[in-house]
């Protein structure tokens, strides 16, 4: 299976997809401005303790404050606080973690009210990103994540992943950890580090302690609620997560995202370089990879699989549910039995993909088509197991129910990515009346006269509906050549599936958006209000 990541940066957003096969599998969309990521750490102030709750509600700058619980405290607390304690008066010199005597490890049984008061500064970090009308989850118990290893201060402990297998190379790298590795730091060992040499983990080890000595000189100079480590952008994040020798390419529409990934993939696979390419095309990154259509047939209530097979989803604050449906299936089995098994086998497939796609968490609910045989009902249940074996986050999945549902538990930690793929119209915004469709390239003409003329625009791009690009570049002597003809080769006009039908906008040469409406009227009232003036005037 062949993987690929297209990064499409936006002024306002970055939207990332991972592709196995041609096939649409992740998408990830981040505002450019984004903060309250996970693995973010804050320094940030004990608003309010909740003994009902054994929690407390602490203040990191969000809207709505955080929400930290005492089993979130972590084990090793007592040595947290009395290190955070030094590393915030500003008159000590800075601990350090190595020379410390650890404390006793905190009852796990015990109270918030006994540790924290409100008013007390702690040093904290993401775990859950705001979701709903739910501010960030914390922890004070602070890791550092690299390609390796995680790195996990206050502990002594090195824990290794289940997913490698052979006992020799996991001996190999405890003894290898355990002799880089300074004292009173935890040491968690990823899949990834499997058959790397000393040199790459100690390399990889000096790095995240450089971070952790730099997030503690931020937090004694800091005021709270700061920011005092921003975890890496969501590109390398996925990067450092998803990365595999079987990516086929990287490709990217940035030149600056571009140098960032290409110095993280030429630090941890230098043979593997070659795959980050920079996009330089005039057209839409996910047009061309045809990732454009697989977003609107994917998301939304209903989506369709094979035989006229469909699914539709639904979202509550609880939960997520779903419920299949044969729909008109043509080729269905000679049995109702066998086939609700086929129709259910294909929408476990499909809603495994989903999952994955919209980043769904929580509880969801699952209504299959309902089946008496005892053995279909096994065989649905292995066969959703084994589609969900690839899911990174974790989950839990329950055999079917007797009224025929499954349950699944599935880690959440971003709110649940949700696309409208409804589309308004860009002419009569929803009312249902619009100008007639043949006076379009009228209006298309016009802001072109405007942009060339009065803004006196540069090489812009203009982009448009495909079926509107068909339309104006028909034949010899196209409308489009006629406009280039007259008013100079100074535009292009490309196709952008993402717009609606008679929907347009336009960049600059430097990817700035254009808002034609509002520099139009803004030019317009304000030659109004200097004639009015200048008529004022001559009148006296």
């Amino acid at each position: 299976m062949q993987s690929e990541l297209i990064v499409d940066v936006q002024p306002k957003e970055v939207s990332i997809a991972l592709l196995e096969d041609g096939r649409l599998v992740s998408l990830q969309k981040e505002a450019r401005n984004i903060s309250y990521a996970v693995g973010d750490i804050y320094l940030a102030k004990v608003k309010k303790l909740m003994p009902g709750l054994n929690a407390a509600f602490v203040n990191v700058g969000y809207e709505k404050d955080a929400f930290l619980h005492y089993l979130d405290l972590g084990s090793q607390f007592a040595s947290y606080s009395e290190f955070l304690s030094e590393v915030l008066d500003p008159k000590k010199h800075m601990p350090s973690i190595s020379k410390m005597k650890l404390l006793p490890e905190i009852d796990k049984h015990g109270a918030i009210t006994d540790k924290l008061q409100p008013g007390q500064e702690l040093m904290v970090q993401i775990v859950k990103e705001p979701i709903s009308s739910k501010g960030p989850r914390l922890t004070t118990e602070i890791t550092l994540t690299g390609r390796y290893m995680v790195l996990i201060p206050f502990g002594d402990k090195i824990s290794i992943s289940q997913k490698i297998k052979t006992t020799e190379e996991k001996v190999r790298l405890r003894q290898l950890v355990e002799s880089i590795k300074p004292k009173n730091f935890g040491v968690i060992i990823r899949t990834s580090a499997e058959g790397k040499r000393v040199a790459e983990l100690n390399h990889e080890m000096k790095t995240l302690l450089r971070y952790w000595e730099e997030t503690l000189e931020k937090a004694r100079k800091a005021k709270s609620p700061a920011l005092i480590f921003e975890e890496e952008s969501r590109i390398v994040g996925v990067l450092r997560d998803v990365f595999s020798p079987t990516f086929e390419s990287i490709q990217v529409n940035d030149k600056e995202t571009y140098e960032q990934i290409l110095k993280y993939v030429t630090l941890i696979a230098p043979d593997r370089a070659d795959i980050v390419k920079l996009y330089e095309k005039p057209e839409p990154i996910f047009d061309t990879f045809a990732i454009t259509k697989q977003i609107k047939s994917s998301f939304g209530k209903t989506v369709s699989f094979r035989s006229g097979a469909y699914i539709i989803i639904e979202h509550t604050e609880a939960l997520h549910v779903i419920d299949v449906n044969s729909g008109n299936r043509s080729k269905g089995a000679p049995d109702q039995e066998t086939n609700a098994l086929e129709v259910n086998m294909r929408a476990a497939e499909e809603i495994a993909r989903q999952l994955r796609l919209r980043d769904m968490g929580g509880i969801i609910v699952i209504d299959f088509i309902d089946m008496n045989k005892p053995e279909h009902r096994q065989k649905l249940y292995e066969h959703m197991r084994e589609v969900m074996a690839n899911d990174r986050a974790r989950h839990n999945i329950l055999p079917l129910s007797k009224f025929g549902l499954m349950q699944i538990t599935r880690q959440r930690v971003r709110p649940a990515l949700d696309i409208v793929t409804a589309e308004e119209c860009p002419s009569c915004f929803g009312k249902g009346v619009i100008q007639p469709s043949l006076l379009f390239t009228d209006t298309l003409k016009e802001k072109l006269a405007y942009l060339t003329g009065e803004l006196d625009q540069q090489d812009f791009i203009m982009y448009i509906h495909p079926f509107v690009d068909a339309y104006i570049k028909k034949g010899l002597l196209s409308v489009y050549r006629k406009w280039r003809m007259e008013f100079g080769r100074k535009f292009r006009i490309v196709p952008d599936q993402s717009l609606a039908y008679l929907q347009y906008r336009v960049v600059d040469k430097n990817g700035n958006e254009i808002d034609l409406k509002e520099e139009k009227d803004v030019d317009s009232s304000a030659t109004k209000t200097k004639q009015k003036a200048k008529n004022r005037n001559s009148e006296d």
